[in-house]
């Protein structure tokens, strides 16, 4: 592989980042994109993201919130993937259910989380307070063991970060297309957060020397997600989309 790829990840269900990033994409001649998952989750606009990519070109893999929406009963979702099933069609699910959790590409490892689970964060862990702090090497090391691509593409923790493993090979995550913020309670109550309300991807390059890789922040006009964030009784969904920040608003 010689072109230039464009790695996007953690839609959310936002269209119009996702919309800002594809153009962003199409404006600089790449026509090679990877998908990461977590494509529709979100109160936000499922359905128009589903228009967006269910029959493009685009190479998708799937996400914990994608198996969520296409495995679970409506009954048993919270309430943002609850959202988004209901704007999806029965056949949008199907596309979800019929995604590879990971893609194998010439010289390129994809998933979601980590090689052994789409809820694991690869590159980040959680302190004792439930602070993100940065996977020690040892451990990073451990979950790539057995892949040999000298490129190992993951998401999930919405945060843009690459990290170079001893051996050469690079570990990417392009962050968040939709979602630059969140909180959770698993395995222990945490807040993640990018810092900027912009719409991130990245890119990825082969040169003799390695990946060349860059992370892309594209600004769009967030005012509709922002509003659809409180119109289904989001309000955290509806700070992080605005500001990028939960904590300290």
């Amino acid at each position: 592989m010689s072109e230039t790829l464009a790695v996007i990840a953690d839609v959310h269900g936002n269209s119009c980042a996702l919309r800002a990033v594809l153009a962003d994409i199409r404006s600089q001649g790449i026509t090679r994109v990877l998908a990461l998952g977590d494509h529709f989750s979100g109160p936000l606009a499922a359905r128009e993201c589903a228009d967006l990519l269910v029959d493009s070109d685009i190479l998708c893999l799937r996400g914990n919130h994608d198996r969520i929406l296409s495995e679970q009963t409506p009954e048993r979702m919270e309430h943002s993937d609850r959202v988004a099933f209901d704007q999806l069609a029965p056949d949008h699910l199907g596309w979800l259910r019929a995604l590879p959790d990971v893609l194998r590409l010439e010289g390129i490892f994809a998933c979601h989380g980590s090689p052994e689970s789409d809820t694991t964060y690869w590159l980040d862990r959680l302190g004792p307070s439930g602070e993100t702090q940065l996977r020690p090497l040892p451990e990073t090391l451990a979950l790539a063991e057995g892949i040999d691509e000298a490129l190992i593409l993951c998401a999930h923790t919405h945060i843009p970060r690459r990290v170079d493993l001893p051996d050469g090979r690079a570990i990417l995550n392009p962050g968040s297309v939709g979602c630059p913020g969140f909180d959770d309670t698993h395995p222990q109550y945490h807040v993640i957060e990018a810092g900027t309300h912009a719409a991130c991807y990245a890119t990825a390059r082969p040169t003799p020397q390695g990946w060349a890789t860059s992370h892309h922040h594209v600004p769009y006009d967030t005012a509709r997600m922002v509003a659809l964030a409180r119109q289904h009784g989001r309000r955290t969904w509806a700070d992080a989309l605005g500001t990028g920040w939960l904590r300290g608003l």
